[in-house]
């Protein structure tokens, strides 16, 4: 399935385009090691494996046929994913940091996507990371995906809206209220 495949570089290449604008230097060793952790664990689940699978033969015993639709499938997945990725960065401006950490001009944004959805960029990461086994036709490859950004998920997402808590305290307490976790409002908190 060389179609999936290249919408899955594509779509990693649009990441990086959407993203760089709002890219900071950061000083990973002030992040705790949970933390450098799982950002190596979402790029090795995100990219490493599934570059292996699409550059070489290494991981062929794992792969799986699916129907030609299903990639159309992905790529729509693949695709509102990175629209809201993109949405969710431009909402957010320069108050995005690839680290927990809020910085002193940081703001609390609950304009945009963010009028109805606390976290839309894990939104559009779990869109992405869900089209993934669509494009990569492959166990290890289409899958690690899911596995690594959902560890990084469920870990992760506690410490932020704690510390969300502790930086805009009511503010944020009534914004929670207000909006959905991942999903739009009125769907799963």
């Amino acid at each position: 399935m060389i179609a999936g495949k290249v919408i899955f570089i594509v779509a990693l290449i649009m990441q990086i385009i959407i993203r760089y604008p709002y890219r900071k230097r950061v000083d990973y060793s002030k992040s705790d090691r949970q933390e450098r952790f799982l950002l190596l664990l979402i790029t090795i689940g995100g990219v490493v494996i599934p570059f292996i699978y699409i550059f070489s033969g290494w991981l062929a015993f794992a792969d799986y046929r699916l129907p030609g639709w299903l990639v159309g499938v992905g790529a729509v997945i693949m695709a509102g994913g990175l629209w809201l990725f993109w949405r969710a960065h431009t909402d957010l401006g320069h108050n995005w940091s690839s680290t927990l950490e809020i910085q002193a001009q940081h703001t609390l944004v609950t304009t945009g996507v963010y009028r109805r959805i606390r976290h839309p960029m894990y939104s559009a990461m779990w869109l992405m990371i869900l089209a993934q086994p669509f494009l990569l036709t492959n166990w290890l490859a289409g899958f690690c995906g899911l596995v690594t950004f959902g560890a990084m998920y469920f870990l992760r997402v506690p410490k932020e809206e704690a510390l969300m808590l502790q930086t805009f305290g009511d503010p944020y307490r009534q914004y929670m209220a207000q909006t959905g976790r991942i999903f739009p409002t009125g769907g799963f908190r």
